[in-house]
């Protein structure tokens, strides 16, 4: 790593600090480039490379003719033994979640499907599109898919809610375990779109597979979380 590199490091980590320590507050403007330069005492092209990154990370975000300020706390999204749904989680955080329902159509089951549910291929699927909305702001995009003979009936209306708690209910199917799988991804022209970012943003990706308690998959999801606003926490208990 050269000096430059280890400077702005140096400078995006100390505003980070400031940050979570309450000094920068959320939505409060931030120092200038040059008044930066000052506090720190590094170049301009420093403060520049520390800011840009801080930008991306979505610790931070700017105003033309403006300046720049103090993103919102990232929504916190625990991947643990955790029973709190999605709106559970945001509202413990003092958040407003909401869910809009892009489209809710029956497929026909193609080979990865049909296997997975233990179908024959073009079987009928359940295929929902969804946006998820914390303060009116799209955190994640999500496509998901159920055996259509489980979910006979399966409406827009309910999946505005909990789809657990609208497989429980509705269909009398209880779910055991889900299995994760979380990578890293950019946003293509249709994701960034949907999550509002421009092409090319981080995001998370997050597979899921939902078992109920005979071991049998009835949902195989694949969610888009924006990068900027989404934060995992990974708890293990000993």
């Amino acid at each position: 790593m050269n000096k430059e590199a280890a400077l702005h490091s140096i400078v995006k980590e100390s505003i980070i600090d400031l940050i979570k320590n309450g000094e920068y507050q959320t939505n409060t403007k931030l120092p200038t480039e040059a008044e930066f330069c000052k506090i720190y005492g590094v170049s301009r092209t420093t403060v520049r490379t520390a800011l840009q990154q801080l930008n991306v990370e979505g610790y931070i975000y700017r105003v033309q003719g403006k300046g720049t300020f103090v993103s919102e706390n990232k929504v916190k999204q625990f991947l643990t033994s955790t029973v709190e749904k999605f709106s559970e989680q945001v509202t413990m955080q003092g958040k407003n979640p909401s869910t809009k329902v892009i489209s809710l159509k029956v497929i026909e089951a193609n080979a990865t499907l049909a296997k997975l549910f233990k179908q024959n291929i073009g079987d009928p699927v359940n295929k929902l599109e969804r946006i998820r909305y914390v303060n009116d702001i799209p955190l994640q995009y999500e496509i998901a898919f159920l055996p259509w003979y489980k979910t006979p009936g399966l409406n827009i209306e309910a999946c505005e809610k909990s789809l657990f708690k609208v497989l429980e209910t509705q269909f009398n199917l209880k779910v055991k375990k889900t299995v994760e799988h979380l990578e890293f991804s950019l946003a293509d022209d249709s994701i960034s779109d949907k999550l509002d970012v421009p092409n090319g943003s981080p995001c998370f990706s997050l597979e899921t597979y939902t078992y109920e308690n005979d071991g049998s998959v009835i949902e195989f999801s694949k969610t888009l979380f924006r990068g900027d606003r989404a934060h995992f926490v990974i708890e293990r208990n000993y």
